[in-house]
């Protein structure tokens, strides 16, 4: 039994090179984009146009046109070009260059239709067309797929390697596979993660940053989520913006660094932050690293006890006039200004201007409780290592 259209399948095999032929430069002609491409892109391009026409003639010969296996046919156009073709032309381009093809493919049927058989033509390619146009769909689809598993698994070794504090050069690289822009300023941003599917976490937080207008890196490590933030002036009111996305517990955003390379210091601030705000239950939610330094000195981490030991107690030693002894003072006396006087023998406004020294010196305030607490931490701490 012959093949519908069987007349025509002969004209289309003898005529197939030159329809592919025509499609690409119709293409060249009708897309500035596909002109701009890479001469190898438009050879695989080239390979798809030859496969289309190839495969429309397996298409009829199995009865397509009456119900054949449409989509093992269609799907075998784009099996002719690398996967690498999915991830250079989108699938909007894609879309373009089918039009284009079975433009010039109608505008060849009374050429390559036998006589009588025009309508049937027609009528057959506008059907295939269709059926490459959904191939085309799955073919994105799975690259979709394969490419969102592979940058999970880049974005889990990326924070790894910004944990371990690994060379600037590794985190970079990966960054940049993930489309990292290295917007400054830099920070992260930890909390705990919301559980449940760790891509459906890490959509969440993309959603999120994309509605802030800054550009993100995230992961999901152990317990923790992990978000990297770039190109905010304000990173704890951005990580107030992304809060939906964590799960309950502290939010602690780690110190602004000019770049990615610099990310790991961040890191290690929220992360020893993250550790050790539990001891401070009254903490805002989300809480700046730098404001819980009593606490992480407390729990162990050394870059805090070197802050409060160097920049608090070291510069009030620096600066002498009497400002230990104030600060004692006051502490001792519980925080009353006029005890302080008199513990000291000197007039009250004498202790309120060394106190307003002291807070501008440190950057911490005697006055203010948690600031207060901070500053005691540091003359322990500066006290109990005094060589360094």
């Amino acid at each position: 039994m012959k093949p519908p259209l069987a007349a025509t399948l002969r004209r289309i095999e003898r005529h197939a090179g030159k329809l592919a032929t025509a499609a690409v430069a119709k293409m060249d002609e009708t897309l500035p984009w596909f002109r701009a491409l890479p001469a190898d892109q438009r050879s695989w391009v080239m390979l798809v146009a030859q496969a289309g026409v190839r495969s429309l003639v397996e298409w009829l010969r199995s009865g397509g046109t009456i119900g054949g296996d449409s989509q093992e046919i269609s799907d075998e156009v784009f099996a002719a070009a690398p996967r690498a073709l999915a991830r250079s032309i989108t699938l909007t381009q894609t879309v373009a260059l089918i039009k284009v093809t079975i433009d010039v493919a109608e505008a060849e049927v009374n050429a390559l239709a036998a006589a009588g058989e025009e309508e049937a033509l027609n009528s057959a390619i506008l059907k295939f067309s269709r059926e490459i146009a959904f191939s085309a769909a799955r073919v994105y689809a799975r690259a979709a797929e394969s490419r969102g598993a592979w940058d999970a698994r880049l974005q889990a070794l990326l924070m790894d390697a910004l944990l371990r504090g690994d060379a600037p050069d590794s985190v970079a690289s990966r960054a940049s596979a993930l489309g990292w822009t290295d917007k400054p300023p830099v920070s992260v941003v930890v909390g705990r993660s919301p559980g449940g599917d760790i891509t459906a976490v890490m959509h969440g937080v993309y959603r999120a940053a994309r509605r802030a207008r800054v550009e993100v890196i995230c992961g999901v490590h152990g317990e923790r989520l992990v978000v990297v933030v770039g190109g905010t002036d304000d990173p704890k009111l951005t990580a107030d913006q992304l809060r939906a996305c964590f799960g309950e517990g502290p939010v602690v955003v780690g110190p602004a660094v000019p770049s990615l390379d610099q990310a790991s210091e961040s890191a290690r601030a929220a992360l020893a932050g993250f550790r050790a705000a539990p001891a401070w239950p009254g903490a805002p939610t989300p809480v700046a690293a730098d404001d819980l330094l009593p606490e992480r000195a407390l729990a162990g981490d050394p870059e805090a006890r070197r802050v409060l030991r160097h920049d608090a107690y070291g510069a009030l030693v620096k600066a002498g006039g009497g400002l230990l002894e104030t600060l004692d003072a006051f502490f001792t006396t519980g925080g009353v200004l006029e005890s302080t006087a008199r513990e000291l023998y000197v007039h009250p406004n004498t202790v309120r201007y060394r106190l307003k020294r002291v807070a501008e010196l440190t950057g911490l305030s005697p006055l203010d409780g948690r600031e207060g607490f901070a500053l005691r931490m540091a003359l322990s701490l500066g006290r109990l290592d005094p060589a360094t």
